[in-house]
């Protein structure tokens, strides 16, 4: 069995952590970041990139988001979740693996490439999903960790993962953009209680269990502050699993969308949930580790 570095969900108090792992496992010679990059993602936890994407690239992905989510044959598929109010779908999670042209933009080395030199190996795809919301109609996404969730839910044993996050529309302060507290990673947050495991496709509702409590959060806010994040489509941001993030609903007729891929070490595969009854499906939580090929011709 394996051990439980970072117990959660398991105590009445709050407690943290502090990180146990790594934050960076590579070199600059491993990639295309230089020591100051490294450097910042180690202190920080995460890295922005204003143009990782050209926009011809960027219309393209809304295009094929567009058909997915008018695309008949997907009807009644788990992988695609609808507002509960509108009716209209707002994420298609494992959409590398329903789209070929998502699947290249998972496997892109100008995505891929700086994940491997942060994780010093090589990486899987433990989730990917495309999240879109139209103007007046996005709830807030409240404060959390990825990897609390990973780990108590999915198995993931180590802090060895990152998720990039590309926009595929203007971010502005005003649209309920992504907000991250910087140097957060190195500090784990033990949530309270149990939540049942039938939550599935539903994971991205408001939920209570698996969230920091407010004055874990204050603190946290205190010491390290908040960075909300501006720009056009088509830049991305790099993040260590561990940040604590989040990002306030959207009233404005401004709609967001973005492209999430969370890829993980290889030689930090899941095992069986930490603080869970049962597994989450694998279009939220891959079971397979085959590891992200080359692309071709690089």
């Amino acid at each position: 069995m394996a051990i439980d570095t970072y117990p959660t969900r398991k105590i009445w108090e709050p407690t943290f952590i502090f990180r146990r792992d790594p934050v960076v496992y590579g070199t600059r010679t491993d990639g295309p970041f230089g020591a100051a990059d490294l450097e910042g993602f180690e202190k920080n936890g995460f890295l922005t990139l204003d143009r990782l994407l050209e926009p011809e690239e960027v219309e393209r992905y809304r295009t094929e988001l567009r058909r997915l989510s008018a695309d008949a044959a997907l009807t009644g598929d788990g992988r695609l979740v609808a507002d509960e109010e509108s009716g209209e779908i707002r994420t298609i999670f494992e959409v590398h693996r329903l789209s070929d042209v998502f699947a290249e933009l998972a496997s892109d080395p100008r995505v891929v490439e700086p994940v491997r030199q942060i994780l010093g190996s090589e990486v899987y795809i433990h989730q990917s999903r495309v999240n879109y919301t139209r103007g007046f109609r996005c709830r807030d996404c409240y404060w959390h960790s990825d990897f609390e969730t990973w780990h108590a839910e999915d198995g993931m044993p180590r802090m060895r993962s990152v998720s990039v996050s590309i926009a595929l529309a203007d971010n502005f302060v005003h649209n309920g953009g992504f907000m991250i507290m910087p140097g957060s990673h190195k500090t784990f947050v033990c949530c309270l209680g149990k939540r049942s495991h039938h939550r599935d496709r539903h994971a991205l509702k408001p939920q209570e269990v698996g969230t920091p409590d407010a004055d874990s959060l204050t603190m946290l806010a205190d010491k390290h502050g908040i960075e909300l994040f501006t720009g056009s489509a088509g830049a991305a941001t790099i993040f260590d699993s561990n940040c604590m993030h989040g990002s306030n609903g959207n009233i404005t007729p401004f709609p967001r969308s973005n492209v999430f891929i969370a890829y993980n070490s290889v030689e930090n595969t899941c095992v069986e949930p930490f603080a869970a009854s049962a597994r989450r499906p694998s279009f939220i939580a891959a079971r397979d580790f085959t590891p992200v090929p080359p692309a071709v011709g690089h």
